[in-house]
């Protein structure tokens, strides 16, 4: 089973970042940044992305760099505490992320489409109750 799940995770994980690089010219990793930003419409803390996305502070800050450089993000320093800075997307990022993330959605139905979704249901109530 365990390698069965890890097999599906990796091969649809590479599809979808293949997908990400050909169809929107950007990686899983800035996705994964705009995802949570997009979730979090008002902002949040660099320290709060990290811990989102469950990765150090250093590599969330290295996505962030690109993506401001795009003008897809942009950072505001706190006004209570000058040590903390928060981040979110500008309306390009938004419109940017609206689109890739319409097109992945299609994406991982596709990768998903010869699965019911009686077995889908019922797989993800396993692994919920793996989870607990």
């Amino acid at each position: 089973m365990w390698i069965r799940l890890l097999g599906v995770t990796r091969a649809s994980e590479s599809h979808l970042r293949e997908y990400l690089r050909l169809g929107h010219s950007t990686t899983l990793p800035r996705f994964d940044v705009m995802a949570a930003l997009y979730r979090r419409r008002e902002g949040v803390t660099m320290s709060e992305l990290s811990r989102m996305l469950l990765v150090s502070n250093g590599n969330a800050t290295a996505v962030v760099d690109r993506l401001e450089a795009d003008g897809f993000v942009q950072r505001r320093a706190s006004e209570t505490d000058r040590r903390t800075v928060h981040v979110a997307l500008t309306p390009a990022g938004l419109q940017a992320f609206e689109t890739m993330a319409a097109g992945h959605e299609t994406e991982v139905a596709r990768l998903f489409a010869t699965v019911s979704d009686e077995d889908l249901d019922a797989l993800a109530a396993i692994l919920k109750r793996m989870v607990q």
